[in-house]
């Protein structure tokens, strides 16, 4: 092997793109990241442009794989991780895209899985897939798509498109087209995915109209994905390592025992408690999902989706102006100390788990004429701890009660919304070392394929705790939180209701 091997993770992320180079010790040598525009078109609908997606993430994984080599290292694999569920339709021949990509938060196909849950399909679609009908997941995505573009059913059924979610559209544009793959983790977030059989579903590709000839082969998590076109990076690179981004967070977590879960702290927001080699099946409308399948064999997890807690902080920022930097927010949440009693409701494209409802839109309560800038920022924050609260309770429920949880993501750099969750959920907070670990994951991944790893026990050696926040709030004042907290949840879906 060679001097100073390293591995290059691409993060293909839903506000970013960017790039992180990790040396065998799990440490960061090189890293870049670049920002791109979120599309609007109508109430709900939420879009990129591929060639956007596409050109950042070029940009920011050139610039890392040169400041890593420039360092001494060599770059052995390509890992990549990404947005999941959100969908993307594209030209065999030429590659471009025939539509917008239409991301995972976006709802214009709620009507559709309105008739579906209608007719009495969501309980096959649950019991195959681990999923709910919901806008969310890439199936209807996929249909609408082929409905409203012209032609676009046609040239799908002839074979002349592909689908993916991001990681099949950027393993396809680092090999010029030579790979239209994806790996079992991204599949099982499509709706079409049987987790079980581990296939793509006849019934399922019937029941939503999509042609087998558009989707691409799933591999294993830590598989062979092809090689990058020379010209992109001087030489070829393999690419060996490839999950959706919660996944691939809970796989730098170091959560291969069953029972060890993580929270992700993004744009939304994310909790996945690994559940080994059984399919939960939540009865709190949680969903059973791939955790990773290595050698041929799957590892489920059983996860809680929260569609907002870092977008709400991104539209204190670019939709309303009250911050500049996100960094802000700790300081002015800080200073309220043990004031705050605003309540945001953050249903900027509606609630995810355990609500499901795609009506549902944002709403703030409890405002005063002396409310201002920093109740805001205090709301959104609260906001995610009380959605964290959600989740964990809905998985108490379902007869999992974690004693500790482990955090990253963007958001778990502020502190004092660290200490905030710690107290809201009741159980210690532990955050790690190395905060990037979705990219960390990918890199375990197409580090364990190319033989830097022996073993996961290999990989877990890695983790490492950076600091832990212990619970410090009483059970009356956590408990009256929580109920103003769901009172403001109830007459949010109550006001959308027609």
């Amino acid at each position: 092997m060679a001097d100073n091997p390293c591995i290059l993770s691409i993060d293909q992320g839903t506000t970013s793109s960017r790039a992180i180079v990790f040396d065998k010790a799990g440490d960061i040598i090189a890293s870049a990241q670049q920002e791109f525009p979120q599309i609007y078109p109508a109430d709900g609908w939420v879009e990129h442009d591929p060639e956007a997606i596409w050109a950042t993430t070029l940009k920011v994984a050139q610039a890392a794989f040169k400041d890593a080599e420039a360092k001494g290292y060599t770059v052995l694999a390509v890992g990549i991780t990404n947005q999941r569920e959100t969908t993307l339709v594209w030209d065999r021949k030429t590659g471009a895209p025939v539509y917008n990509a239409i991301v995972w938060q976006d709802r214009r196909t709620a009507e559709i899985c309105r008739t579906l849950i209608d007719a009495g399909f969501e309980a096959d679609v649950q019991a195959k897939t681990g999923l709910l009908l919901d806008p969310y997941f890439s199936a209807t995505k996929i249909s609408w798509i082929l409905e409203t573009v012209p032609g676009a059913r046609a040239l799908a059924e002839a074979g002349a498109l592909a689908f993916g979610t991001v990681d099949s559209f950027l393993i396809w544009r680092l090999t010029a087209g030579k790979s239209h793959m994806t790996d079992a983790t991204n599949a099982s977030r499509t709706n079409l995915f049987n987790i079980e059989t581990q296939t793509w579903d006849d019934d399922l590709l019937r029941l939503f109209n999509v042609p087998m000839e558009l989707l691409p082969e799933v591999k294993d998590s830590a598989d062979d994905f092809g090689m990058t076109d020379p010209n992109i990076f001087g030489r070829a690179l393999p690419i060996l390592g490839v999950a959706g981004d919660q996944q691939a967070a809970a796989i730098g977590q170091c959560c291969f025992a069953a029972g060890t879960l993580k929270s992700t702290y993004g744009t939304g927001c994310f909790i996945l408690i690994n559940t080994g080699d059984k399919i939960m099946r939540s009865k709190n409308r949680l969903l059973g999902t791939v955790a990773y399948r290595l050698n041929g064999k799957a590892t489920y997890a059983l996860e809680g989706s929260i569609f907002v807690a870092g977008a709400a902080v991104q539209w204190l920022r670019d939709g309303i102006g009250i911050v500049s930097n996100a960094s802000e927010t700790e300081q002015l949440a800080a200073g309220l100390g043990n004031a705050g009693d605003v309540y945001m409701v953050p249903a900027f494209t509606g609630l995810g788990a355990p609500h499901w409802d795609s009506e549902a839109r944002a709403s703030v309560f409890g405002m005063t004429r002396a409310t201002g800038r920093a109740e805001l920022v205090r709301a959104a924050l609260d906001a995610v701890c009380f959605q964290t609260s959600d989740l964990l309770q809905a998985m108490a429920e379902d007869g999992i009660t974690p004693v500790s949880l482990k955090v990253d993501g963007g958001m778990v750099a502020n502190d004092w919304l660290m200490q905030n969750l710690a107290d809201i959920v009741g159980v210690p907070v532990e955050r790690p070392m190395v905060n990037e670990t979705t990219a960390l994951g990918v890199a375990s991944l197409a580090g364990l394929q190319v033989g830097l790893y022996s073993s996961l026990e290999d990989v877990a050696k890695n983790w490492r705790r950076g600091a832990c926040f212990s619970p410090e709030m009483n059970e009356d004042t956590r408990a009256a939180k929580l109920v103003k907290w769901r009172k403001a949840v109830a007459c949010t879906r109550a006001f959308s209701k027609e």
